[in-house]
């Protein structure tokens, strides 16, 4: 018979099982790495080359009625058909046996509007949506991205096809807000959080369209969080009939390609009144750039900011910040705008203004850009 006290026992156990380190533990432990195994990644991993990378995130932005439907799913189709986008590689296009790429294209407006931008494309270009025909899907619903079910609803969805997106458009991310606030950081968390659940279980890009505010020079609408969140940023504005796309940001590679298109209409036949119903294409066009002659109070107050960024400007390491141009705080700006002699009056209140008038037209402008209380130059 067994005649140890319940504590004997306790205590051999404890001798003979000592404690485990935590599996979380072991996993950090693991993942670390020394500088010496560290080598540079040389593989090709783009979605289409020096624009879009396999599993990063994107948001494309511009003012309303300037295209952006129309330009990201002509992107989307060259992706699916595995076709050259305009000249730049798209994955597998050069392969012998190209893997799939399957794109689901979002629309949260739903409607007819997304039929029939795909009804133009089928019959301007329609090699290329035969050759995407099976890899292309419509999702023409609205989703609840800053709620707690339907990212996981789509990744299982995504999870049981034949194969894994390698790109999901979400059209628009207003429409996929649910009851959340575009502008408040902690709704669009949630939006992001769910947004990098898809890529990181899906091992897809996700790319948002996305409006910009009244002032377009100001950045894509809402929480600046979104902006900070991206690996690519595309802005997208228009002049004399011409769209041009901007890599505003790149994370990981140089944001210097343009690409610039017209809409070219599409009539699809008549209504039961006998009208016309249109559609659109784009078509690559020559860029045209807005020329902005300074005068004034506005000439006054950029040679300020020249001067500011001169003698304090500094590069920032935030990601809402061009890495190839520095930035100087809008106060320091408006104290050289008063050495400048930007106002005539010498009242607080009369340079206040000057300087409100002078900042509207240099933004409304696109000379400068400002965020959180910083501003830079757009063009150097």
């Amino acid at each position: 018979m067994d005649t140890q006290s319940t504590g004997e026992q306790n205590h051999l156990r404890a001798v003979a099982s000592p404690p485990q380190p935590s599996s979380r533990a072991d996993a950090l432990r693991c993942a670390l790495r020394p500088l010496s195994e560290i080598k540079p990644n040389l593989t090709c991993n783009y979605l289409i080359k020096g624009w879009l990378d396999r599993g990063a995130f994107s948001v494309v932005f511009g003012e309303s009625n300037v295209g952006k439907s129309f330009f990201a799913l002509d992107l989307a189709l060259h992706i699916a058909s595995r076709s050259k986008w305009y000249g730049h590689r798209v994955s597998g296009s050069s392969d012998d046996v190209p893997n799939p790429l399957p794109v689901i294209y979002i629309a949260g407006e739903g409607g007819r509007g997304i039929g029939n931008r795909i009804e133009a494309m089928r019959r301007e270009r329609p090699k290329l949506i035969a050759s995407s025909d099976t890899e292309f899907l419509l999702l023409p619903t609205s989703l609840d991205l800053c709620g707690p079910t339907d990212a996981d609803a789509l990744i299982q969805v995504c999870t049981n096809l034949a194969n894994k997106p390698a790109l999901i458009v979400i059209d628009t991310l207003a429409r996929s807000m649910g009851n959340g606030d575009e502008n408040t950081a902690k709704d669009m968390g949630r939006f992001i959080a769910n947004c990098d659940r898809l890529r990181e279980r899906l091992g897809c890009h996700v790319m948002v369209i996305h409006h910009c505010g009244k002032d377009a020079s100001k950045g894509a609408r809402g929480s600046s969080s979104l902006i900070a969140a991206v690996d690519t940023e595309l802005r997208l504005t228009r002049v004399d009939g011409v769209v041009n796309v901007e890599q505003s940001k790149q994370r990981d590679m140089v944001a210097n390609r343009t690409f610039s298109y017209r809409l070219r209409d599409v009539q699809l036949g008549v209504d039961t009144d006998g009208d016309p119903v249109t559609s659109a294409v784009i078509e690559q066009a020559d860029p045209v750039v807005k020329q902005t002659k300074l005068s004034g109070a506005s000439l006054i107050a950029m040679q300020a900011l020249d001067d500011a960024l001169a003698h304090h400007g500094e590069r920032k390491s935030s990601d809402v910040f061009p890495a190839s141009r520095k930035v100087v705080s809008v106060e320091r700006w408006r104290e050289y705008c008063d050495r400048h002699s930007l106002s005539n009056g010498e009242r607080t209140s009369a340079k206040r203004t000057a300087f409100g008038r002078a900042e509207d037209k240099l933004r409304t402008s696109e000379m400068i850009r400002i965020v959180d209380n910083f501003v830079w130059r757009v063009i150097e």
